[in-house]
């Protein structure tokens, strides 16, 4: 009885144990790269009641697509070159893309700013 009680608890910790080393589920979401024109959502694009760095991005014909960076905003370093309706050019973000409230967002992993010449 006590053989039978013990290969029974070795069963089932060796079940355990297979079962902890299975691979954690991979994320669906994979990371996107965009390229376009950097603006703040809020001064140049009045649609944000605070600083938002937004992306946009020409798409099929000659529409535009706006992605808003979740990001730090305007304590981002190059937000003060966009502020005030500045705008940057050629710039490349690379995120996990999403919607929020209806609009377009990206959460960036590296954001790359062209250097001035």
């Amino acid at each position: 009885m006590v053989r039978a009680f013990t290969v029974a608890l070795a069963v089932v910790a060796g079940g355990l144990m297979v079962s902890a080393q299975e691979p954690a589920p991979k994320s669906d979401k994979k990371e996107t790269k965009l390229t376009g024109t950097l603006v703040c959502a809020s001064c140049a694009l009045n649609e944000t009641k605070t600083c938002v760095n937004a992306l946009q991005v020409k798409g099929d014909g000659k529409a535009v697509v706006t992605y808003y960076l979740t990001d730090k905003g305007n304590r981002e370093a190059f937000h003060a070159e966009v502020c005030g309706g500045g705008k940057l050019e050629g710039v490349t973000v690379t995120g996990i893309v999403g919607e929020k409230d209806g609009k377009k967002t990206i959460t960036p992993t590296k954001v790359d700013v062209p250097k001035k010449q």
